[in-house]
């Protein structure tokens, strides 16, 4: 069974309890581990500074900072995570706004369970998708699902061809956001010595002897 680490982010805790509850229902080989909860963007955009997570499933109406600010906080800060937009907002200007911005996927609240559990199989599949009855005149951005199945194609084949572990990969991900060894643990719930042992593997795999060479590996593979 496939886990999924998950962020979840709406400003009405009773609606993120009731979200929990749909996700442990998802029918399909996915177990979601919610890893991270926020109500408002400031309080989002701080965990994605600290958590590294494979979704992010959040509103666009939120307090402090909304999801279009959000996303364009992923989009300059280089974090790889597949997004889904859960929200009210049906409106084909905000829609497009909302891909622009890099959304991968846009699921309307009122659709009900099915439509969600189809727009997360579709992201996770690292697609683009929209709930059905949204009309959007112009399309979609053009070729933003196919550029997303080709970065990570082609990011997958690099971490099998080095054999990185899924646990080097997190590593190297929290060591390009500029995280320290004992930040890295206290995020991953590991211990400074083993963050420092998997860095050594990660450098020895990679052919690199220090930070910056980890760092320009992992942008130019696309890892981030």
């Amino acid at each position: 069974m496939q886990t999924v680490k998950t962020i979840i982010a709406d400003d009405h805790a009773i609606f993120l309890e009731g979200l929990k509850t749909i996700l442990r229902r998802y029918p399909r080989d996915i177990q979601f581990q919610i890893v991270g909860e926020a109500t408002n963007g400031l309080e989002l955009i701080s965990l994605l500074k600290h958590k590294t997570a494979d979704l992010l499933i959040f509103d666009l109406n939120m307090p402090e900072k909304d999801g279009l600010e959000v996303l364009q906080f992923i989009h300059h800060s280089r974090i790889n995570i597949l997004t889904l937009a859960l929200t009210m907002y049906e409106s084909p200007k905000i829609v497009r706004s909302a891909f622009k911005a890099g959304v991968d996927g846009y699921v309307l609240k009122d659709r009900g369970i099915e439509p969600l559990f189809a727009g997360i199989r579709e992201v996770v599949s690292g697609n683009t998708f929209v709930s059905e009855g949204i009309s959007l005149s112009n399309g979609l951005p053009r070729a933003k699902a196919s550029v997303r199945q080709s970065r990570y194609l082609s990011s997958d084949r690099f971490v099998k061809k080095h054999s990185l572990t899924k646990r080097e990969l997190e590593i190297l991900q929290l060591i390009t956001q500029a995280l320290s060894n004992k930040e890295i643990a206290k995020a991953l719930f590991i211990s400074d010595q083993t963050v420092s042992v998997h860095r050594k593997n990660i450098m020895r795999k990679l052919g690199v002897s220090n930070t910056a060479g980890l760092v320009k590996i992992a942008y130019d593979n696309c890892l981030v």
